[in-house]
């Protein structure tokens, strides 16, 4: 790993000190508020990276709108408009704010990143993320093979860097719920392969928690093992997202919710934990609400780490806690075969694999979609396929029957119903 990119380096180094690193989903529109928000991340009580999250309109290529609401209404951005602010302030931010010790990642949402990543490259951002996938089908309707072709154009432009920035994928949060956990692990897999492929070095795996901790532990597990297998001799790590559907109305129901992810990513032995802030059902989050976010996190992280628990070794009286084995690895193994198999380009088999349906994300409209799989939560409160289309997986048995748009609601909420229903006191989500 000698020649790292110091998010890479910073992330390694927290892990080999037994610190879960807790990073904010946070993006203003003004400079100043950036650098605010930045510094307050940095300062926070938890062991932290920045983030940098565009606005839409910089994600959806509108510069004359980004620019126009950067001049008259900049507090109105849901996000930094990189592009609007320029380069060389860009530039100037990331080498006040950002250090080895406070790396910076920038993150966007667009399908079509070739102008984004050389901008965030001149800049000297630390790190970015997404995938050819994953930034496409929940976004719009540009062809896959068109991303994939953008895609591929923008991780050569960043591998030609001296020291490439850190990469990663975006591919197991696909759509954000509602997808079961092998496609989300060999989503997540294929776009690690991709990045690769195209000469990165530092690379990280997402993983969006689910809804049950069991199967979240199974599919955590799964995902290391096939990276480690896919990406031997490539500095990789694992990210958690705290569950990125429905949140729970109340704020205990989300601090709780907030808290049981970041066991998971304990338990689960991720190196990294993207949070969630209770007013994001609402609003954009304020700075204060995000650092108070990462410090419940990291207090629920380092509560979870003195009691002794360590990776895939939970205590026998943490039913809830406890792995299951269902064969989640194989099945996501199978799907990553079954892209790869044809041979050629990662980016390519992908293609492929969705014109095929071998790859079909549940509810997702995108037309180079087959959208005829589709997703349910089990007895077992697990989330599991009720009909697979093309996919060589293996649907929940007895769960044929087409999901109404009630029972869609149903499981939407899911979580935000669950939680919300649990006590206040509970400490860190042990109620079950």
């Amino acid at each position: 790993m000698d020649g790292a990119d110091r998010f890479t380096g910073f992330v390694r180094r927290s892990r080999d000190a037994g610190r879960l690193v807790v990073q904010p989903r946070m993006g203003f529109g003004e400079l100043g508020r950036m650098r605010a928000g930045l510094c307050a991340v940095r300062d926070a009580d938890a062991t932290t990276v920045g983030t940098v999250t565009l606005d839409s309109y910089t994600r959806c290529h509108e510069d004359g709108a980004a620019l126009r609401a950067l001049r008259e209404r900049p507090a109105d951005l849901n996000g930094f408009p990189l592009l609007a602010h320029g380069v060389p302030a860009v530039r100037a931010l990331l080498q006040e704010v950002a250090s080895e010790d406070f790396p910076v990642q920038i993150r966007h949402g667009t399908p079509l990143p070739l102008r984004l990543l050389r901008a965030m490259a001149e800049a000297g951002a630390d790190a970015t993320e997404g995938g050819p996938v994953s930034y496409c089908l929940p976004y719009g309707r540009v062809p896959l093979a068109r991303a994939v072709a953008e895609w591929s154009a923008g991780c050569a432009l960043l591998a030609a860097r001296p020291v490439p920035p850190h990469v990663e994928t975006f591919g197991g949060c696909m759509l954000g719920q509602l997808c079961p956990p092998s496609l989300l692990v060999a989503l997540s897999v294929l776009e690690a392969a991709f990045f690769r492929e195209h000469g990165l070095r530092g690379i990280s795996l997402s993983y969006a928690q689910q809804v049950h901790p069991g199967q979240d532990l199974e599919a955590l597990a799964a995902l290391r093992r096939l990276a480690d297998e896919r990406l031997s001799g490539t500095a990789h790590h694992i990210v958690l997202y705290t569950f990125m559907g429905l949140f729970p109305r109340t704020g205990h129901g989300s601090r709780l919710l907030l808290a049981d992810s970041a066991r998971l990513a304990v338990r689960g032995g991720a190196e990294r934990l993207v949070v969630k802030t209770p007013a994001e059902a609402h609003r954009i989050p304020t700075i204060a609400e995000n650092v108070a976010a990462l410090a419940h996190a990291a207090s629920a992280a380092e509560a979870e780490t003195a009691a002794g628990y360590v990776p895939d070794r939970p205590a026998p009286s943490a039913h809830r806690w406890i792995p299951t084995a269902t064969g989640l690895y194989e099945e996501a193994r199978t799907l990553v075969d079954a892209v790869l198999e044809p041979g050629g380009p990662v980016g390519a088999c992908l293609v492929r694999a969705f014109a095929r349906g071998i790859l079909d994300v549940p509810y997702c409209l995108h037309p180079d979609n087959a959208n005829r799989a589709r997703a349910t939560i089990d007895a077992t409160g697990a989330l599991g396929w009720s009909r697979v289309g093309a996919m060589p997986v293996t649907p929940v048995p007895g769960a044929a029957a087409p999901v109404t748009a009630g029972q869609l609601t149903e499981l939407l909420s899911f979580n935000r119903r669950r939680f919300d229903a649990r006590a206040p006191e509970a400490p860190y989500g042990r109620a079950s």
